[in-house]
């Protein structure tokens, strides 16, 4: 059953990536907010009726888990969108190129969370006390995000990105969507392909804590990859969806911290007390509802305000 679970799959993945780049969005040009809420409402629905083929193939349990770490990888990928924020004002990335950036990065993030959960996995199945310490390492990283010390992430000081500098020659402007051109017979890289670089490496950083929360509720390959990946396919569309109204949901990082740190509480206690998929779907539920809703109630302090005070 599960091979041609993952034939369906890869071949479904296929089938929506060529859409997306070559048909949907074969010309650069700026994401309007009516279009992406529609894309992002697709993607959702998409990952949604994955999910019912999942639960007629392999039961109810593993469509619970699916449904959970889909919703967890789709939470945490919020911090992502603020950090896309970051890079592409940083880089002054003209908004029609922002859409080939994130569709590129996303790519190589498919292949990626491939490598980590794969050895993940791995390594849990023959070290069991791995699963321990990634328990741990998840309620310190839920700590860090109660007490506000989430990582921050400086573009100019991106280590492969100043490798890359080093290696290939760099133009100082953009040349449209090109990632790389020639002059002279010499070949050299735009400063898009050091803004896609910039984004993977993030993206790597991001997943330290994306991929073991979803292996803190299943173990099960196929589970673990098919949501992490559809979680993040969806990324691109909720970037510009949400890129005007994310400092709405500034109560959001206390709920997700709240959900690494129950996770990490839950692999801890899993030998002497079970939670139950359903129960741990109900816990992820009510966190993210409530850190929204207390969201929309309380509004969030004004960053001006020091500034106001400097004048």
């Amino acid at each position: 059953m599960y091979t041609y679970l993952w034939i369906f799959f890869c071949v479904l993945i296929i089938i929506l990536l060529t859409l997306d780049l070559f048909i949907i969005h074969r010309k650069d040009k700026v994401i309007t907010l009516k279009h992406s809420l529609i894309e992002t409402g697709v993607w959702i629905l998409i990952s949604l009726a994955f999910n019912v083929v999942v639960y007629y193939t392999l039961g109810s349990k593993s469509a619970g888990e699916f449904l959970t770490a889909y919703l967890i990888e789709k939470s945490l990928s919020v911090d992502n969108l603020f950090v896309f924020q970051i890079i592409f004002a940083y880089y002054l990335i003209p908004s029609k190129l922002q859409h080939r950036v994130l569709f590129w990065g996303i790519i190589g993030s498919v292949i990626m969370r491939a490598i980590f959960i794969y050895f993940g996995v791995k390594l849990i199945e023959n070290f069991d006390f791995l699963l321990y310490i990634m328990g741990l390492f998840l309620v310190f990283a839920g700590i860090k995000l109660l007490l506000g010390k989430e990582s921050k992430v400086d573009p100019k000081n991106n280590l492969i990105g100043k490798l890359i500098r080093r290696i290939i020659p760099v133009f100082k402007n953009y040349h449209g969507n090109k990632f790389f051109v020639t002059r002279n017979w010499k070949l050299y890289a735009t400063p898009l392909f050091i803004v896609l670089i910039v984004v993977e490496t993030t993206d790597i950083i991001f997943a330290l804590d994306s991929v073991p929360a979803i292996l803190g509720i299943t173990v099960d390959p196929f589970i673990v990859y098919t949501s992490n990946i559809f979680a993040i396919l969806g990324l691109r569309a909720l970037y510009f969806s949400l890129a005007g109204i994310m400092t709405l949901f500034h109560m959001l990082k206390y709920g997700l911290g709240l959900i690494l740190a129950f996770i990490g509480v839950k692999i801890f206690f899993e030998d002497i007390y079970t939670i139950n998929t359903l129960h741990s779907l109900g816990v992820v539920l009510l966190v993210l509802f409530g850190s929204i809703l207390l969201s929309l109630i309380m509004k969030p302090r004004l960053a001006n305000n020091t500034d106001m005070q400097k004048l």
